[in-house]
């Protein structure tokens, strides 16, 4: 696992598809030929955008989807966590997209030195959000050099109802975390309005062929019917869940989530 930033003020976890690394088996000479050099191994790259509020934790799921070949990179959204900046005075979806505007660029490893590269020929990105980073999936999407985005239990509507209300969950975050998460009430309130940041007010942008959303239909923080309604506004694939409760992208790591994955993704 590595550690960079982008922008100068965007955190970020990474890990390169594991195949880049030399085998514990490999001889001392081809271990010697790697050594020090940026890897160019994969030209697949999955970025994680996080839900919020937690511990922004995603090792398992990092080193199983880099076991499949892939990069993964998972930053912190700005104001939040390792990251500087001030937590939502954008809408979160930047952030992401600050952090792809610098992946051509090569990135460095904060403690080591080492540096990254990714194919100078090109690459195929993913965005894999989770709840509060559902959103970012989602509306990353719209970006071109999106390949897909697939987010788990988004949060589609600012304003729908949820056992998480968003005044007590705006006034519990510099309670329960901490400056984990830096924001003004005003940046809040406008969340909380689905004033940014906000798919429901987006739906007529989303090009659906590039959405895969999974959601359980048991889930009371953030209810499904919103995106059934938002799948069927924007024909994207929806994988519905009889049960499971509230989920982020960890999911993806589950056999039968991570098969279907694999099939949105390869089509």
């Amino acid at each position: 696992m590595f550690r960079t930033r982008f922008k100068k003020e965007i955190v970020c976890e990474f890990i390169p598809p594991a195949f880049a690394f030399p085998s514990r088996n490999a001889s001392a000479e081809q271990s010697k030929a790697t050594a020090g050099k940026p890897f160019h191994t994969s030209s697949k790259v999955i970025i994680l955008a996080y839900g919020m509020p937690g511990v922004p934790k995603a090792k398992e799921t990092m080193e199983f989807w880099s076991k499949k070949g892939f990069w993964v990179l998972f930053p912190r959204y700005r104001g939040t966590w390792e990251s500087d900046g001030e937590f939502l005075k954008h809408s979160p979806e930047k952030d992401i997209l600050d952090v792809i505007d610098e992946l051509p660029k090569g990135f460095t490893d904060i403690w080591s030195g080492k540096q990254f590269q990714l194919p100078s020929n090109g690459y195929q990105l993913y965005i894999f959000g989770g709840s509060f980073g559902g959103p970012a999936a989602i509306l990353c999407s719209r970006d071109p050099r999106i390949t897909k985005a697939v987010a788990f239990a988004p949060v589609i509507d600012w304003e729908a109802p949820s056992d998480e209300p968003m005044d007590q969950l705006g006034s519990f975050l510099p309670h329960g975390f901490g400056n984990c998460y830096r924001f003004s009430k005003k940046n809040w309130n406008r969340l909380s309005q689905n004033q940014f940041y906000s798919p429901v007010k987006e739906a007529d942008t989303i090009d659906g062929r590039k959405l895969l959303l999974v959601h359980a239909k048991d889930d009371t923080c953030v209810p499904y019917s919103y995106t059934k309604k938002f799948a069927e506004q924007t024909r994207a694939k929806l994988i519905t869940l009889r049960s499971g409760g509230h989920f982020g992208f960890n999911k993806s790591v589950e056999s039968k989530i991570y098969k279907e994955i694999k099939k949105f993704i390869a089509n």
